[in-house]
């Protein structure tokens, strides 16, 4: 059977989503509706057609609203955690466009659609709790004036369950560590989703609560104390059932888009044996960076390279000519540029506004990075796929590689001086500032001194992020640099007697450097970083 095309994973995928949420949600809508049936009585005698029809116009408008949420899911959830565009960004953005006639600038737009994207979830949570708490509570209720109450306190606890969806970035897709089959990924995360249900539940029943002073509607001075708890237990209820609904849809949804697929063709087949690495470089080639596909390739070309299960599929990285190689490599090598180069620009911006003399009565601790540094930073496992994904196959070179391809064409020279950039910039974005030494002042033989917080340098400013370690930004930063850290040392371990030859014959810079402008710091100061690790000293 031949693979599927990249471009359609996503809608099967999808499509294969709403057949397994159609399942939970179902069975919970007639657990919840039968639970709340044995406590409540309706309003008035129905005939048995008329009760069978309104059971189910209920239903369907349950499963309606819980595809309305799927759908909205589907719509925002991305692998990427883009950044929304603010309200003022949006006003000056449509006044400018509307009296300079000068269209928004590409990075606007893309904001902008975020910001579309996300009131667009917000608005389908808000009618999607209306519908859903209507269909689960509908004929339970006594009089139309609680029903109107009922589908009020489902709008307000669906637009707050949204608000904080959003808030918690919950919609960004996060890859599990470990990939596991479908049934037991699904059924870890079951707890979590119940308790998560429970906290939401019980949250939004006391906040729509307190909305209730606010309507114009006195049943509840007429009703009964008893009429009047059970109806807040009916409310309950179908709250609590539209967040199982929801917190399972949001479960289930992590777990199909985040599994593993395998770009590239079946083992034996004809296409397996003239190119088998075509299918993943296209994908990582031609796909949108922030599209699933993009991230599913990388996610495969990761593990490929780091176990030993398709050994062939490695194997085939390694081809006679290099193409192959060269072009797996360049992809690796591409984002963790990226990287280094915008951190390198805005460590660069903040050191020019550190200039003037009213920042210079200020403590190093009191400066403020600029806002391009941050951004790259939430990209965190992307980064750790490349890093992991070039350090293992430079590393695997050393034994698999027949025809020295990685060596002769200068790849490995290349990955370990992006990594070292890569290291240096992500370490001075946490206030960890490198001081290049002269030959006289090396200490031992990596020749690097950490600088203390007062000596000053162009591109080494102390961050305000290094010193908030219970930031959720620094435990992104200290990742990636553990990540790029450890990718280092594996290659190092590797190669650990070709370097010390190298060393010893004055040879380590022009073996292991690349003799262009690396895209942070010097190569010197790459040089005596590879010092470091080569004593296993780098920390």
């Amino acid at each position: 059977m031949p693979p599927l095309p990249p471009e359609t994973i996503p809608r099967k995928r999808f499509l294969g989503f709403l057949i397994w949420q159609s399942i939970p949600t179902t069975l919970l809508f007639f657990l919840f509706k039968a639970a709340i049936s044995a406590f409540a009585t309706t309003t008035r005698p129905r005939s048995r057609a008329s009760s069978i029809l309104g059971f189910l116009l209920c239903f369907v408008s349950f499963e309606l609203s819980q595809l309305l949420f799927s759908a909205s899911l589907s719509f925002l959830s991305s692998p990427q955690p883009d950044r929304p565009a603010s309200p003022l960004e949006l006003g000056l953005g449509l006044v400018r466009l509307a009296v300079e006639s000068r269209p928004a600038s590409p990075e606007l737009r893309r904001r902008a659609r975020v910001s579309l994207t996300i009131a667009t979830f917000v608005v389908a949570c808000a009618v999607s709790s209306f519908l859903s708490a209507a269909a689960v509570c509908w004929g339970l209720s006594s009089g139309d004036s609680i029903g109107r109450v009922v589908g009020f306190r489902g709008f307000v606890v669906g637009l707050l369950y949204a608000v904080l969806y959003v808030y918690k970035r919950r919609w960004v897709l996060k890859f599990p560590i470990v990939q596991r089959t479908l049934y037991f990924s699904f059924k870890m995360g079951l707890p979590s989703a119940a308790r998560n249900a429970f906290k939401f539940s019980g949250g939004a029943y006391v906040f729509s609560s307190l909305l209730l002073a606010f309507l114009p509607d006195h049943h509840y001075v007429r009703t009964s104390m008893g009429r009047f708890l059970l109806e807040q237990f009916i409310f309950y209820m179908g709250t609590l059932a539209v967040f199982l609904c929801w917190e399972l849809s949001h479960h289930l949804y992590q777990v199909l888009h985040t599994k593993r697929f395998i770009f590239a063709p079946p083992r034996g087949s004809a296409a397996a044996e003239t190119n088998p690495s075509e299918p993943l470089l296209a994908a990582l080639e031609e796909s949108h960076p922030s599209s699933l596909v993009h991230y599913l390739a990388y996610l495969d070309l990761c593990m490929v390279s780091e176990n030993n299960v398709d050994t062939w599929r490695r194997a085939a990285f390694f081809e006679e000519t290099g193409d192959t190689y060269k072009r797996v490599i360049a992809v690796c090598l591409r984002p963790l540029e990226k990287l280094a180069s915008k951190l390198a620009e805005g460590l660069e911006t903040s050191a020019d506004k550190s200039y003037p003399l009213s920042n210079q009565l200020l403590s190093p601790t009191d400066f403020q990075l600029d806002s391009s540094c941050y951004e790259p930073i939430h990209h965190y496992q992307l980064y750790a796929w490349c890093a992991r994904a070039a350090a293992s196959l430079t590393m695997h070179s050393h034994k698999e590689d027949r025809y020295g391809v990685a060596q002769l064409s200068g790849n490995n020279a290349s990955v370990l001086s992006t990594l070292l950039s890569c290291l240096l910039a992500v370490e001075s974005f946490m206030g960890k500032r490198t001081h290049l030494q002269s030959q006289h002042h090396f200490m031992g033989a990596g020749g690097i001194k950490w600088a203390s917080p007062n000596a000053g340098s162009r591109y080494f400013l102390s961050s305000t992020v290094g010193k908030k370690r219970g930031s959720p930004l620094h435990s992104k930063a200290y990742a990636i640099a553990d990540v790029l850290r450890t990718s280092i040392y594996q290659i190092v371990s590797a190669f650990h007697d070709e370097m010390l030859a190298s060393a010893k014959s004055g040879n380590l810079e022009k073996d292991w450097t690349i003799n262009a402008k690396p895209p942070f710091g010097t190569r010197d100061l790459h040089l005596q970083k590879l010092r470091l690790f080569l004593d296993f000293r780098a920390s």
